[in-house]
């Protein structure tokens, strides 16, 4: 297994939630496998604990990704550490064929914040860290200082869906990178890009040539998601993308 490499020109590739299209998705192993390769940044996860430990996984609770049921809100980091994440490599992606459970790996834990920057860190990777829920302003407050003490605030983009994160996040760092995901465009979101200096991060599937003109023309950023068809990611280069995030293509 290995990445597809796509005639990238000025874009720059983003591996989602590591280099999830070989390794298990938001893992320590997947971000290695995206830190010894030449993505420009590695996409995460983050959500926060009944105790307030930032950790790093897509879903609100550990089923799909470990097969063992804990909502991660409601349960305390010390609950969450030592759970197992299931070893299963995305071979149906790359070859068409079922997934495939691979041998017991002692790494395929759910890591913490500072694993993951810690990880990019090494790599000279930049950070996109997308807060999954919204979160409380206190709890942003202390995820921002948790980065800068680790020293890599600068090398982290913040994405999320829910725009009050963004809006809190503006009010702290008046020139930090932000992507406001959707997934669908229109004018509203146009405006919220305008009005909190917001890039855009959108479904890659609802991605035009007129849209990446149009927020290029405000001064703004685009990036898209998830995209893993090497002849849909040229011809978002062509049209003048800034930034795919992918699984698997380099």
């Amino acid at each position: 297994m290995n990445t597809i490499k796509i005639e990238k020109k000025h874009a720059q590739m983003i591996a989602h939630r590591g280099l999830s299209g070989l390794e298990p998705e938001n893992s320590i192993p997947a971000f290695i496998a995206a830190g010894n390769r030449s993505y420009y940044g590695v996409e995460t996860d983050v959500h926060v604990t009944k105790d307030g430990k930032f950790v790093v996984i897509h879903d609100d609770d550990t089923e799909r990704v470990a097969g063992y049921y804990r909502v991660i809100e409601e349960t305390l980091y010390d609950d969450l550490k030592d759970i197992r994440l299931n070893d299963l490599c995305r071979l149906e992606i790359l070859s068409g064929t079922e997934k495939v459970d691979l041998k017991d790996r002692r790494e395929l834990v759910i890591p913490d914040l500072k694993d993951y920057i810690n990880i990019c860190k090494k790599y000279e990777k930049v950070c996109i860290l997308e807060l999954k829920n919204q979160f409380a302003p206190d709890d942003i407050i202390r995820l921002v200082k948790e980065i800068k003490d680790l020293e890599y605030l600068e090398q982290v983009t913040f994405i999320s869906f829910q725009l009050p994160n963004l809006i809190e996040l503006r009010k702290l760092m008046p020139e930090q990178p932000l992507q406001y995901l959707v997934e669908e465009f229109d004018n509203e979101v146009f405006e919220n890009l305008v009005k909190y200096q917001l890039e855009l991060d959108i479904r890659h599937t609802e991605l035009t040539e007129e849209i990446i003109t149009m927020v290029h023309n405000a001064g703004r950023i685009v990036n898209c998601w998830t995209c893993d068809s090497k002849e849909t990611a040229e011809r978002l280069v062509s049209w003048g993308v800034d930034f795919i995030t992918s699984n698997y293509l380099e």
